[in-house]
Formats: C-alpha cells, structure tokens, sequence
C-alpha cells in the first residue's frame, strides 16, 4: 500500500487529522510527524509490536534508544526512574524546546524502547501537532527522527517518502519545518551532567542555566 500523507496545519492542527493518526498509533502503527526539529517517527512506547515496528522502519540497530516526547514537564516525571534537580532546572528552562534529556528509565518502559541500557531520552517538543497528537493518544510517543538510520534528518514529507518509501502507512504533512539542527541531548547522572549530543541549544546556554 503507498503510504498516505496528510496535510496538517503545524500552527493550529485540525483536531479530525489529529484524531486520525491517533488512531493509528493505538493500533500499533508508526506515524511520521512533524516537530519543532525534524519530523519524527511516532510509536506507541509501551507496544513492543510498535517498538520493534520502529526499529525496522529506520533500519535502527536495537542498542539505540528511542527518544520518547511527552507534553508537560509531570508526564516527562513519569517516565524516569529518579529526577534529579538538574533535570528539572533545564526542563523548566528549555522545554518546550530543542533539548532533550537522558535519566533512568521507569520500569514501566519496556526495556528494549532504551535500547537495553534502563535511560530514557525525553522531551517536550515546541510543536502544537505533537502535543495534540500526544493529547489524542492519551499518553507519550517516540520522537526519533524520521528517516533511515545514518541518513540526513527529514525536514519535509517528500523527504521522508524518498527514504523510506511505504514503509509507513501515514505520513501527516505540515509543510518544511525549517530546521537545521536536531535537539541538543543532555545526559544526566544524578547532580552529574554532560553533553551528548550538540544540537539546536548552544553548549553555553546549557551551561549558564545550570550556574544561576
């Protein structure tokens, strides 16, 4: 079947496209969606059937965690394990926004969503598609970006459709996000933290939220 995209507005979604891709997420299925990054593939988290379903479409080696987004700062909480101050200091600083944030995984998570390491990426993306679709969902999603494992990120649908081909059954289309640069990820250790990834939030600004 050729995959179907479908147009979404990313400044005020249409709650029946929304509610679409919702349902297709509670079945089990893997939608592409876009973000305030690059779009994203978006999964149920707590579906193995999903996960793995997630892991195929990228070509994604399963060591390798799969991010998940969440649409508040108390349902991040419930998907870690511990949350220490740091977490908190920079979620309540950049979220919603281009960070991402590593800690121990709840055991509520199936341990192969992080990739059999027991941490969580997490984030709160600055985008009214993922959270209304999170909303719909009732509960988080993946957030890892769209594309095959090793390629350059998708800022737009077509993008996607040459990567990927049908391996998805709906792609919701709300135009090129612009995007340049993937979320900064930062790795925390209870008061420990490092940077993981450099991304759209400069190292600096990261740091100076951590010293006020």
């Amino acid at each position: 079947m050729p995959v179907e995209i479908l147009k979404v507005s990313p400044g005020a979604p249409e709650q029946h496209v929304i509610d679409y891709a919702a349902a297709f997420i509670r079945r089990g299925r893997v939608v592409a969606i876009p973000t305030d990054t690059f779009y994203s593939l978006s999964a149920d988290p707590f579906n193995l059937a999903a996960i793995e379903r997630v892991f195929q479409v990228k070509g994604r080696p399963e060591h390798r965690a799969l991010p998940i987004l969440v649409r508040s700062i108390e349902q991040a909480v419930t998907m870690a394990r511990d949350v220490p101050d740091v977490f908190l200091t920079l979620a309540s600083k950049f979220w919603p926004g281009a960070l991402t944030l590593v800690v121990e995984a709840t055991s509520r998570l199936p341990l192969k969503v992080t990739g059999n390491s027991g941490r969580v990426a997490l984030r709160w993306a600055n985008s009214r598609v993922t959270t209304a679709l999170i909303e719909a969902v009732g509960g988080p999603i993946t957030g890892t970006s769209a594309n095959l494992s090793d390629h350059p990120s998708c800022t737009n649908a077509q993008q996607i459709v040459e990567q990927l081909g049908n391996r998805l059954p709906l792609i919701l289309d709300g135009g090129d996000t612009g995007a340049t640069l993937a979320s900064t990820i930062v790795r925390i250790d209870g008061n420990e933290w490092s940077i993981a990834r450099q991304g759209a939030i400069p190292d600096a600004e990261i740091e100076k939220a951590l010293a006020s």
